[in-house]
């Protein structure tokens, strides 16, 4: 007749188990993924979305690009200049332009596709760190492909 014992290391690990699979998977791959922001000095709008990241499991660092450097880095990176916004951010191999919402970025790195990345041209009321979503304007969120050509990737109708 075998015996078990449970010992202080299955109950750790037994609990570290549980507690990863209560974070979901959408987290538990997001916490791994940097996103390194440049960004304007000038600009609140973007800390407030660098802010929204942090809260949403993203780590993030910034680098302060004057604003004329940081559209030369745009372009050159190949985005389109009807993408630009104000700031830019790099994850996970992807480009990220503007107001992007963490969901969208969790759904775009999942999903993996050939793409240079995301892009909310513009300020959009309501978009992340542009306002109360309770009062956004309608926006989209466009996917760029490498050729510079974009489709949309999701559209947010007027809260």
């Amino acid at each position: 007749m075998t015996r078990s014992v449970l010992t202080r290391r299955h109950l750790l690990l037994a609990g570290g188990a549980f507690a990863a699979l209560l974070a979901g998977p959408g987290r538990a791959a997001v916490g791994e993924v940097a996103v390194h922001v440049r960004k304007d000095p000038d600009c609140g709008c973007c800390t407030a979305w660098i802010d929204i990241l942090k809260a949403e499991g993203f780590p993030a660092t910034v680098e302060m690009v004057p604003a004329d450097q940081l559209l030369e880095f745009k372009l050159a990176q190949g985005i389109p200049e009807a993408m630009v916004s104000c700031h830019t951010a790099e994850a996970g191999g992807y480009l990220i332009e503007g107001h992007v919402p963490p969901a969208d970025l969790r759904r775009l790195l999942a999903e993996k596709p050939d793409a240079l990345g995301l892009s909310v041209p513009g300020m959009p009321w309501g978009s992340p760190g542009m306002g109360p979503e309770a009062e956004r304007e309608a926006y989209e969120v466009y996917l760029i492909a490498r050729d510079g050509s974009t489709t949309v990737f999701t559209s947010y109708p007027a809260a």
